[in-house]
């Protein structure tokens, strides 16, 4: 009799469990777009007015996010987030329906573990220190990686202790539509580990990561500059990512900076790059924020060289729109031809050696 009383209060505590257990479903999402003017917009010279397809400030999207207390500080989440062109209404990523993320996992004081479509840790450790982030004028002119470091078929780890925060993840196959994906009979084919170190006290911060990305059947291309691609087709081709930075706040002022270092071992040569940044935010009054950034791209091996100079002013109207106003100018080594619009949109590069001027005024909101 007392084990079935004691079995009847552990099925009750159980069941009261389940049924006090909250769930929180938040709808989300961000709409950002503006009129673009670039100057030297093709080889022959030029002038180009444009409302570009991919990105502004920051790209648009809409998104689903949730937790679930399971009690004793276990926690279910997950996300699902679509990205799209605000100019036409088409998907972005290839046209997923979730493709900026889609995963599910489980928190705690430990961490968290999820599994899906997710960002790597490269994405995360630049959060703080770039100033700028993923807009039209910013390091993705360079490296479109940066801003897009998402990989499919992918189990992550991050805790966050005492200001340290730690992460790795580990894709079975990075890309299901630029690689094979999961293939059998090659245990390195497409596959992906990335790695982090950050560390954010109350006035600075710093951090670490390594990116390794392999190549496979179906692989795109490792490209270092807008005419000098490598194949990657093999598994045993890598294409490897090094980041350090860090930030300080002083007042009103952010200042933050840091280095990307590229190794490509392709299926047939070996090239590095290297990518300096260095920019400052300033929180002018409440409603007006300047930043500013130079970033300097350089390949030896390559023969390329670049540098970039960004200033962007934001004016908030309220707490969820603002307007603003962004430039880019950059500059171009004799052998390189990179455009300041981006390498995630669609290009309009000036002749080799050439300079090129985008000015960009445009309109954010969020909900």
């Amino acid at each position: 009799m007392k084990r079935l009383i004691l079995a009847a209060a552990m099925a009750s505590t159980v069941v009261v469990s389940v049924a006090n257990a909250q769930s929180n479903v938040q709808l989300y999402g961000l709409l950002d777009t503006g009129v673009e003017y670039l100057t030297h917009a093709t080889p022959q010279g030029g002038t180009l007015v444009r409302v570009p397809t991919n990105t502004a400030t920051l790209p648009s999207r809409w998104g689903m996010r949730g937790t679930e207390d399971l009690g004793n500080g276990l926690q279910a989440l997950w996300t699902l987030e679509s990205g799209f062109a605000l100019n036409n209404g088409t998907s972005a990523q290839g046209g997923r329906l979730f493709g900026r993320q889609s995963f599910v996992g489980l928190g705690g004081k430990w961490g968290t573990i999820t599994i899906g479509r997710q960002y790597g840790m490269t994405y995360l450790s630049l959060l703080d220190s770039d100033v700028i982030g993923p807009a039209i004028y910013s390091m993705g002119s360079y490296d479109s990686f940066i801003p897009n470091p998402r990989n499919d078929n992918s189990l992550a780890y991050k805790g966050v202790f005492n200001g340290l925060t730690v992460g790795a993840e580990y894709s079975t196959g990075r890309d299901s539509t630029s690689c094979a994906g999961q293939t059998a009979g090659n245990f390195l084919a497409c596959r992906e580990i990335s790695a982090m170190l950050k560390y954010n006290a109350a006035k600075w911060g710093a951090a670490v990561a390594f990116d390794e990305q392999r190549g496979g059947a179906g692989s795109a291309p490792a490209t270092i500059a807008p005419t000098a691609s490598y194949a990657m087709a093999r598994a045993s081709s890598r294409d490897r990512r090094l980041v350090a930075n860090g930030y300080f706040v002083l007042g009103p002022v952010k200042v933050g900076g840091g280095w990307i270092g590229r190794w490509i071992h392709s299926d047939v040569t070996s090239v590095s790059s290297n990518l300096f940044y260095l920019g400052a935010s300033y929180a002018v009054s409440v409603p007006l924020q300047v930043d500013a950034q130079v970033v300097y791209y350089n390949s030896k091996d390559a023969n390329v060289h670049s540098i970039m100079y960004v200033a962007r002013a934001t004016y908030s109207l309220s707490k969820r729109t603002a307007v603003y106003a962004q430039t880019g100018f950059l500059t171009n080594g004799a052998q390189s031809n990179f455009s300041v619009s981006g390498a995630t949109v669609v290009p309009a590069s000036p002749a080799m050696g050439g300079n090129q001027l985008g000015v960009m005024l445009g309109v954010r909101h969020t909900f």
